[in-house]
């Protein structure tokens, strides 16, 4: 009985401090130096790929956000700033109209491809979109139509971006060429070479627009 108590009681000092020393390792030694690693090498993804204007954080180049007015149409949806590039339609949240990116909600809509709603959704999306840019209908490109998978999708196509351009150099009293060399500078190749589109980043766009305003 006593060497069945002792045989137990090693076995459970055993497992105590096992637990301290993996609790040490893996809950305090690693997260530390990983993170110290995450700060020293790659600072910027580590906390979350803000951009900074004035010292202070105006979002994440990873992250859509919404560049809307005050004012709200008549079902209550806040609209779009002309002022600025506006970005991918959103499924995420109970708004998924123009760019009302919900940031608390990510996720798409899973409408399948013969749905009617999906297909209201591109017709209504491509009027408004044509109207707001004082353009063609036919001439608005498919991001600017279908929400993005994550529903905070921070980039548009060269296409759409330079569809804007001339509704931005209106509404910031702007040369449009002007406006177009900005678009052009901010377009990103494909990744590595290969992966992916050409594509603009929103956020990245409009802040480099708000300088030329000042």
């Amino acid at each position: 009985m006593n060497n069945s108590v002792r045989s137990t009681a090693r076995l459970v000092g055993a497992g105590l401090r096992a637990l301290l020393v993996l609790t040490l390792v893996c809950g305090v030694i690693y997260p530390l130096v990983v993170t110290g690693i995450a700060q020293a090498a790659f600072n910027d993804q580590a906390n979350g790929s803000q951009i900074t204007v004035d010292g202070r954080s105006v979002g994440s180049r990873l992250l859509g956000q919404s560049y809307d007015l005050d004012k709200k149409d008549k079902d209550g949806t806040p609209l779009p700033d002309p002022k600025f590039f506006q970005g991918r339609p959103s499924a995420a949240g109970p708004n998924a109209e123009n760019t009302q990116v919900k940031l608390l909600v990510s996720g798409a809509s899973n409408l399948a491809a013969d749905s009617k709603v999906l297909l209201d959704n591109v017709t209504r999306r491509r009027a408004d979109v044509a109207a707001f840019n004082g353009v063609a209908p036919a001439d608005v490109p498919v991001d600017a139509l279908t929400a993005s998978a994550s529903g905070v999708d921070p980039d548009i196509s060269p296409a759409y971006a330079r569809l804007q351009a001339k509704r931005v150099a209106k509404a910031n009293h702007l040369p449009e060429a002007r406006v177009a060399d900005l678009v052009a500078d901010h377009v990103r190749g494909r990744r590595l070479g290969f992966m992916g589109e050409e594509h603009v980043n929103v956020l990245e766009l409009n802040v480099a627009l708000r300088e030329l305003t000042r």
